[in-house]
């Protein structure tokens, strides 16, 4: 009869952890955007898996979904999955999906917006966007979890 020490470390069954997910309609406000922001710094801190550049990806989408994607009367929705490989998928649905973003292009120096996407693009792996039901449409950014902070 073998033992657990004569078996070889590849004979033991590999332990995943599963995915985790997290949801939350919040209004399309300054306040929720805020919002948006902590709850993410919570949520990553309980599940124990801190990006430090998740809560800013998440300030720049919520902002830019209560500035560009607000519909009187409808919230944004804020999305998040950690996936079994630490990647981690951050979602921002705004009822404004006839309002697409651009490609970020270099701001003028003296602008006072424009720079929110530039730095998605630098905190993410990637950054893209969807069309969603009832005319809406999902921002989206996939942080790796070896990335380092730009």
């Amino acid at each position: 009869m073998a033992t657990l020490g004569d078996m070889s470390q590849k004979s033991l069954p590999r332990i995943t952890r599963p995915a985790r997910h997290f949801t939350v309609r919040l209004s399309a406000t300054r306040r929720g955007a805020r919002l948006a922001r902590l709850l993410t710094e919570r949520q990553l801190d309980d599940w124990g898996d801190p990006f430090g550049s998740a809560a800013q990806v998440v300030a720049e989408l919520a902002s830019n979904a209560v500035l560009h994607g607000r519909v009187p009367g409808r919230d944004f929705r804020l999305g998040l999955e950690l996936r079994p490989d630490g990647t981690l998928r951050i979602e921002v649905t705004d009822a404004r999906g006839d309002r697409m973003p651009r490609v970020p292009g270099p701001a003028a120096p003296d602008a006072e917006s424009g720079r929110g996407l530039l730095l998605v693009a630098a905190y993410a792996d990637r950054w893209g966007v969807d069309a969603a039901a009832a005319g809406c449409k999902t921002v989206w950014a996939e942080l790796a979890p070896d990335r380092a902070d730009p």
